[in-house]
């Protein structure tokens, strides 16, 4: 898909697995009788970017979030289970992407305003990463991070477990030989959690979206 005001193709992956290990099928958890791995797809679709994919794996533990977005006509690929850069890298070749915008499918409140100022500011700005989190001054589940397709598949070499699960440590930990733009929030609250990590996020980020949902 070509967002065509931009002449670029650009795609929003929302990573999502269901074998989490603090709180292992969470993105199936359910809030308001919908999937929070809904919550977070609904809540993209608001953006400026219209062609989102959830990425999973194909360990057979996945196919629950398979058959999940089968059910709801989205689109999804499946790659590696660990090594979550080259399911990335396989991803952007199928779909043949310029940037792809990087969501994590624990984060049902995500807002999608955020993608659109990132959006924006690639526009201006054709950097390798355009981000919220370096630093972060946005809560957890806040995070958007737009990457320069072309940047990401050149560092394939990646030997440490933890970047090839964790794929912009790399790129941030040796921020001097790219160009990123990080973009802040007029208020420090990166030490705010709203993604759902552990039973207790699970329940507090519940009570909230239900009571919101009855005003």
């Amino acid at each position: 898909m070509i967002y065509r005001k931009y002449q670029m193709r650009i795609a929003i992956f929302i990573q999502a697995r269901y074998n989490s290990k603090r709180l292992p099928g969470k993105v199936c958890l359910k809030i308001s009788k919908k999937e929070i791995l809904l919550h977070v797809y609904e809540k993209c679709k608001k953006s400026l970017i219209k062609n989102i994919i959830v990425l999973t794996s194909k360990n057979k533990s996945d196919d629950k979030i398979v058959n999940l977005c089968s059910k709801n006509n989205i689109k999804y690929f499946r790659g590696d289970l660990y090594n979550v850069y080259r399911r990335y890298a396989q991803a952007i070749k199928k779909f043949k992407l310029d940037y792809f915008v990087r969501v994590t499918a624990d984060s049902p409140l995500i807002d999608y305003r955020l993608i659109n100022i990132a959006i924006k500011k690639l526009k201006k700005n054709k950097k390798d990463i355009i981000t919220n989190v370096f630093p972060r001054t946005y809560p957890i589940g806040q995070s958007i991070e737009i990457i320069n397709c072309k940047t990401f598949l050149k560092n394939l070499n990646f030997t440490n477990k933890i970047e090839k699960e964790h794929i912009t440590k790399y790129f941030y930990k040796n921020h001097k030989k790219f160009s990123i733009l990080n973009f802040k929030n007029k208020k420090n609250m990166s030490k705010e959690n709203l993604s759902v990590n552990t039973i207790k996020d699970f329940k507090k980020i519940k009570k909230f979206i239900e009571e919101n949902e009855k005003i």
